[in-house]
């Protein structure tokens, strides 16, 4: 804790620096795909839709998996930054953000073998004939560090040559440099959850026979090319993070010593923290992912900030104050990223700020209307006698 900060202050509400970026608390916006954007552009929704967080309190809103090629896409409805002509739409989003004292973070991504799919609502699985005759959602070509698909019935990704790997590492610069302009203040390397930078960490997806395959180094090495390239062209005053998956499941695959291993040579080259969720390539029968019971994912989070001395971000069934608190009183982590909890509560912060600084709290709601709120709460709290 540093000496300038008052000891009364919860730690989850306490400032954290990276880099040139100071961070007015530790609540973090995990990014969460959204499929609504058309051809990569993001319009009002994500606006209405990430703004109330930042008026909810947070510290830092990240935007979800953002591709940085067409074919870099989940879905037909992913968010791009693969044009020039998507800064504009961003960068309004951003403003946004920072004119309510929110930081504004963007994570960079490619899918790999789990491109080409449907939107959740529409099944989740790959694209076919009934999604291009209903919504003119055709399907197109996938890539991963092996020609695995992702599950039977999914289509064959080609498997990177050399010269599409270098193609790909312009397109992570080109998109870390449209972040820039649009003012993102942090950039998250998606490298987890069975996406293209995965299918080359983890064992089970990447079974190649070069310098990109087989031992832990090799395995390791494109997705550290990625970051290296990222981090020459994004502002060296802005931080990067990278979300891993910490382990494949229980057991099998990508393990928590590969992860720690990975943390400290992205430490090498400059990675600010490390986001540990979990999961994401499909298991060999008989294996099991992770049980997802409250803040499952956060003893990851711990195991990788202890052993690397990386920065973590806990995510993962974080739902109260007083468990995210505790989180960070413990040492586990450095910010706490919450998900589907923000979805059900956008006020979770300023909620949370109140309950843990009483009256004082009020100061982190938005004046417009954290003065009519604090004014009720006063009204309805019983009566001394």
């Amino acid at each position: 804790m540093s000496a300038s900060v008052p000891s009364n202050i919860p730690a989850l509400f306490q400032p954290i620096p990276f880099r040139g970026l100071l961070l007015k608390n530790r609540v973090m916006v995990s990014p969460m795909s959204t499929y609504s954007s058309h051809e990569g552009f993001v319009d009002d929704f994500h606006l209405v839709h990430l703004g109330r967080f930042a008026m909810g309190g947070v510290g830092m809103v990240m935007m979800e998996a953002t591709a940085v090629t067409r074919d870099g896409r989940s879905t037909p409805g992913c968010n791009g930054i693969w044009l020039d002509a998507h800064v504009p739409g961003l960068k309004r989003i951003v403003d946004f953000l920072h004119g309510q004292g929110c930081a504004a973070g963007i994570q960079l991504a490619h899918t790999g073998p789990k491109g080409s799919s449907q939107r959740p609502w529409h099944g989740m699985g790959p694209l076919g004939e009934q999604d291009a005759s209903l919504r003119r959602e055709d399907t197109w070509p996938v890539v991963a560090a092996s020609d695995q698909p992702f599950d039977e019935g999914w289509p064959v990704p080609a498997s990177l040559t050399r010269v599409q790997m270098e193609a790909l590492l312009e397109d992570y610069r080109r998109a870390a440099e449209r972040a820039a302009l649009a003012g993102f203040d942090a950039i998250e390397i998606h490298a987890a959850h069975g996406y293209l930078l995965h299918s080359f960490l983890s064992p089970l997806t990447n079974l190649r026979t070069d310098e990109y395959g087989g031992s832990l180094e090799n395995r390791m090495r494109f997705p550290l090319e990625v970051f290296e390239a990222v981090r020459a062209v994004f502002p060296a005053d802005k931080p990067m993070f990278v979300r891993i998956s910490s382990v494949d499941g229980v057991s099998v695959g990508w393990s928590i010593d590969d992860s720690v291993e990975f943390a400290k040579a992205l430490k090498d080259k400059g990675v600010d923290a490390i986001a540990c969720s979990t999961g994401g390539v499909k298991l060999p029968k008989d294996q099991v992912l992770v049980s997802r019971t409250l803040g499952f994912q956060v003893p990851f989070a711990e195991h990788v900030r202890r052993q690397s001395g990386v920065p973590t971000i806990a995510v993962g069934m974080i739902l109260k104050s007083d468990q995210a608190e505790e989180i960070l009183d413990n040492g586990q982590a450095d910010l706490i990223a919450l998900g589907r909890e923000m979805l059900f509560n956008p006020n979770w912060a300023a909620q949370a700020s109140v309950e843990m600084k009483g009256a004082a709290g009020w100061k982190d709601w938005p004046e417009q209307f954290g003065w009519w709120l604090e004014r009720r709460a006063k009204q309805l709290a019983p009566k001394k006698t």
